[in-house]
């Protein structure tokens, strides 16, 4: 499988099937294989793009590092973009992943044609939103991380998935604490409107993350975004209900679908 170098690191990535282009971006405790359900459900309809940022799964860094700076990682999902040569991706996101995603729609819109951010606002930069993510937080960190996640009833029925889970993050260098500064300066109303990138909020009805109500409101306040709210799914819909998600992100492929020339 191929690699491509961004500033210092040997980025993995896997391209797989044919069709239009869905680009896969993990969160803080995943990698490119947490996409397995995606890629077989997937790949015979679209071109499926999955990645390692820096300090995750099989990606090389030119010297130890100890620390990351999660403003880098767009970068990363950039340089995919360009070794591939895309010209009418949709970026998908999961959670924190989703601001990289975003942010590198924002700097690639000529590769570009949409963004969906998966459980996560893309650290859109909007007073009323960052108050009502902040209240989320606050009553998502009084649960256990991975309840926070996945819901008791897929820990109970699913014990086996629920530990693969657990085990995708130990092939990571990278921490959640590195990832932290993603969620600063994120871009403006103005600024996604201005780059012609179509964005989409997916989202789980039982996120314990990010509630529905802001996640609405986050698609009220972005001009021409779509909003699809899975019924039953936690904040790993694509993990606990892939079924649910494959088809959440297929229709959005299809509804979003606006070809440009590249850059």
């Amino acid at each position: 499988m191929p690699y491509v170098d961004s500033d210092g690191a040997s980025l993995y990535y896997e391209r797989h099937g044919d069709g239009p282009a869905i680009v896969f971006v993990h969160g803080s405790g995943g990698h490119h294989a947490i996409w397995w359900q995606q890629v077989a459900a997937l790949r015979d309809a679209f071109t499926v793009v999955t990645l390692d940022l820096r300090g995750f799964g099989g990606t090389r860094l030119s010297a130890p590092m100890t620390e990351f700076d999660g403003q880098a990682f767009h970068r990363d999902v950039v340089a995919v973009l360009d070794q591939e040569d895309l010209t009418d991706a949709m970026v998908v996101g999961q959670s924190i992943g989703s601001i990289a995603a975003l942010r590198a729609g924002l700097e690639r819109p000529g590769r570009v044609s949409s963004v969906v951010l998966g459980h996560s606002l893309g650290s859109i930069s909007h007073p009323e939103l960052r108050e009502l993510a902040a209240a989320d937080r606050a009553e998502a960190v009084k649960l256990p991380v991975i309840d926070r996640l996945l819901t008791k009833e897929f820990q109970r029925e699913r014990a086996d998935l629920t530990f693969l889970f657990r085990q995708m993050g130990t092939f990571n260098t990278a921490t959640m604490q590195d990832l932290r500064n993603l969620d600063t300066d994120g871009p403006g109303l103005d600024e996604i409107r201005e780059s012609g990138v179509r964005v989409a909020f997916l989202a789980g009805e039982r996120d314990a993350v990010l509630g529905v109500k802001t996640v609405t409101r986050a698609h009220e306040l972005v001009d021409g975004s779509h909003l699809e709210i899975v019924p039953g799914a936690p904040h790993s819909m694509y993990w606990e209900t892939p079924q649910k998600y494959n088809a959440a992100v297929a229709r959005l492929r299809r509804t979003l679908t606006a070809p440009k020339e590249a850059v």
